[in-house]
Parts: C-alpha cells; sequence; structure tokens
C-alpha cells in the first residue's frame, strides 16, 4: 500500500493593491527621528496606532497627528484598529509633552485627536483645551487642529473645546447613518451633525470639518444626503476616503472606489457649498491638514 500523501489546500493568493492605492513605505531619518520624539516623551500617534497608510509620506515632512488620552478607546467601531479597552486615569500633562514635541518639530499646523473617554467627557475636553493653550504656549504661530469624539453630545464638554479657540475643529461622521450601529459603535449620527452644529453656534468664525469613509456598503445617494446634511450645519472642510480594512477582525471592505469616483464626489460636495474638499483613496483627517486650512483663505480666528 502507497504511503498517503498531505495535500495543503491552495490558498488563494490576495488581489494586489491597484497602483492608487500604493502608499510610500515609513523610512528615513525624519521617520525615526520622530518616532524617538513622540516614544521619548511617553506620547502615541494615530498614525502608528490607527495603521494609517500615509505614515510614511507624513512622518518624513515631520507631520504627525497626536493622539491624546492613552492609547486604550472606550468604544469598539468595527473600522478602527486603535486599541480598545478600560484606559488608564487621563494624564494632563501629556498635552504640555505634546506642545513640546510640536515646537521640536517646528510645525506650523499642528494636528491633535485623542480616543473615545466615555468614562470621563469633561477630563478629556479639558485636556483638549490644554493642549491648544500649551501649544500657543510653546509654539506661537503654529496652527492647531482637534480632532475631537463626540463626548456624548455632553455640551459643556464641547463648549471647553470650542472656547480655547482651535483654528480647526475637526469632528468626523464617518460614514451614512444606515450603518452606524456596525461601524460607528455607541455612536449617533445626529449627535455628530448637532457637535458641528452646536461649535459653529458658538463659535461662527472657527472652520469646522468633517470626514467620511467610502467603501463599507453605502449608496451614492446616502453619501450625497450626509454631505449636505454637513453643508447645512456649515462644516466648511471634508475629506473623503477610502476605508481599508485593518485587519480580518475588522468590518470588510465591500468595494474600491476608483479615483474618477472621489472626483467626482469631491464635485458634488464643492456645489454644495463647502470652503474645501480633500477627496481621494489614501485621503484620511489629517492628510495635508495644513493645506487644507490653508486653501479655506481664512487666517488664524481668534
Amino acid at each position: 500500500m502507497s504511503d498517503l500523501v498531505q495535500i495543503e489546500p491552495a490558498r488563494r493568493a490576495p488581489a494586489p493593491k491597484p497602483p492608487w492605492l500604493k502608499a510610500r513605505a515609513p523610512m528615513g531619518e525624519n521617520y525615526h527621528d520622530l518616532k524617538r520624539l513622540a516614544r521619548s516623551l511617553s506620547l502615541h500617534t494615530v498614525c502608528e496606532s490607527a495603521h494609517c497608510p500615509n505614515i510614511g509620506e507624513c512622518w518624513h515632512h515631520k507631520t504627525a497627528t497626536f493622539m491624546m488620552l492613552g492609547n486604550l478607546c472606550t468604544r469598539r467601531c468595527g473600522f478602527c484598529a486603535v486599541p480598545k479597552g478600560r484606559p488608564q486615569p487621563i494624564d494632563f500633562d501629556e498635552p504640555r509633552r505634546v506642545a513640546e514635541a510640536v515646537a521640536e518639530l517646528g510645525l506650523l499646523h499642528a494636528v491633535v485627536t485623542s480616543v473615545n473617554r466615555d468614562d470621563d467627557n469633561l477630563g478629556g475636553a479639558r485636556a483638549f483645551a490644554l493642549v491648544i493653550a500649551e501649544i500657543r504656549r510653546q509654539a506661537p504661530g503654529c496652527r492647531v487642529e482637534v480632532l475631537i469624539p463626540d463626548f456624548q453630545g455632553d455640551r459643556e464638554s464641547i463648549g471647553t473645546v470650542v472656547e480655547a479657540c482651535p483654528d480647526v475643529l475637526n469632528h468626523n461622521t464617518e460614514t451614512v447613518p444606515r450603518l452606524y450601529r456596525v461601524v460607528r459603535s455607541g455612536a449617533r449620527y445626529e449627535r455628530s451633525l448637532e457637535l458641528l452644529n452646536y461649535s459653529k453656534k458658538l463659535r461662527p468664525g472657527g472652520l469646522t470639518k468633517s470626514g467620511v469613509m467610502v467603501g463599507l456598503g453605502e449608496e451614492t445617494h446616502e453619501l450625497l444626503a450626509v454631505f449636505r446634511d454637513l453643508a447645512a450645519v456649515g462644516c466648511d472642510i471634508l475629506t473623503i476616503g477610502q476605508y481599508l480594512r485593518p485587519s480580518r477582525d475588522h468590518l470588510p471592505m465591500a468595494r474600491l472606489y476608483t479615483p474618477r469616483e472621489f472626483a467626482e464626489l469631491k464635485a458634488e460636495a464643492l456645489r454644495m457649498g463647502f470652503r474645501h474638499v480633500e477627496s481621494g483613496p489614501l485621503v484620511r483627517s489629517s492628510y495635508h491638514a495644513h493645506e487644507q486650512a490653508a486653501s479655506t483663505g481664512l487666517a488664524v480666528v481668534t
């Protein structure tokens, strides 16, 4: 009797990425310098935690989005690669260290975001207010953009950030209302719109911004409805980017949009009155953020 031969099932090779999804690999002196700086100051960057495809390009140009309030998020959104869990108490010295990094890098436009801290919304808002003040103190002339969570709709928390006068207040809607339950755990579409609306009412001269991912199963008419809703609450800047699945544990990607489709979405959004629209496969909230703010024609607003 002949020996049995074990046959391994063939694994289907993943389809190659189209050329418009190929990003620059992280390397070079600036990349390693920024990484060392973040480690020495015990800081996190969303570039690393969220597996951003633009980390190579942005870090090469000494641009990074700092992520405050720890590296553990209290929510479990289906698209996000940031680790989830029970966070440590808020470190109120972190804003000073973020500002120190911004000053050392000589940034002209700093972007600061955070994990969700549903355990302490007001504390999280205070940390954002502190980092705005610290960057202004340590790096005068640097524009400050904050990408904030929804603070569960708490108006005192939202007001705390707005009253600190960031140059750009960003809050992402991420997807269409129909997909919120699976994409944005714990979030509400109407709550996000109201945050942007309330922020604009508190400070009409400040820039507001929001971002949307595509490729999660939404329909074009749903996307356009979101754009109209954002325009209606006075949102100045809109970013549109391709959802890319961080791992097998995250939501599957429904489809890839082509560069032509991104161009068509941008044209539709601009017709709705946005001051600037950044739309493309690798676009993320902070991608070319300094250029987005400058393109609105507005100087630093106080």
